[in-house]
């Protein structure tokens, strides 16, 4: 009987790999939606600028969506695409009404901390399963979302 997947990962390490991307995925969705709406309706003296940057910024959330939704395929799973799976999974709440850019960006520097620490925890379990594609991802999110986050903060006039 063989216990691998297509890619010759173990089934039951792909299984649980699959799992934590799918949860990741979910607040992904809800953060992508956050920003969405803090694009939509941002007022204030900072308008354009953070207008323009939010918009930057969940691009970027929603092709990362896509690639974790496909590297869950990849791994011979199912990812989730009901919106009530990522409002049950996700640890990032949805945020209302939120027209303040401050806010907005504290939000996102929120959500950003949520990330990081579930995509390391992913590229921990995916160097334990031999799983580089996932890996590579997760190194690559980490490294544009610690720098965002860092000049989030500086935005902010915090340190990081």
């Amino acid at each position: 009987m063989n216990n691998t997947n297509l890619i010759g990962l173990d089934n039951h390490g792909a299984e649980q790999l699959s799992a934590q991307l799918n949860d990741l995925l979910a607040n992904y969705q809800i953060l992508y939606m956050n920003v969405r709406g803090f694009h939509w309706n941002i007022k204030g003296a900072d308008f354009f600028e953070l207008h323009t940057k939010f918009e930057e910024i969940y691009t970027l959330l929603l092709e990362k969506v896509d690639e974790i939704a496909e590297r869950v395929l990849t791994l011979g799973h199912q990812p989730l695409h009901a919106f009530s799976d990522y409002l049950q999974l996700s640890e990032i709440h949805e945020a209302v009404q939120v027209s303040s850019g401050s806010q907005g960006i504290d939000l996102l520097l929120d959500g950003y901390r949520v990330l990081i620490r579930k995509q390391r925890a992913i590229l921990e379990a995916a160097a334990a399963l031999g799983d580089e594609g996932t890996a590579s991802l997760m190194s690559d999110y980490l490294s544009q979302q610690e720098k965002e986050s860092w000049m989030l903060a500086a935005y902010r006039g915090r340190s990081a």
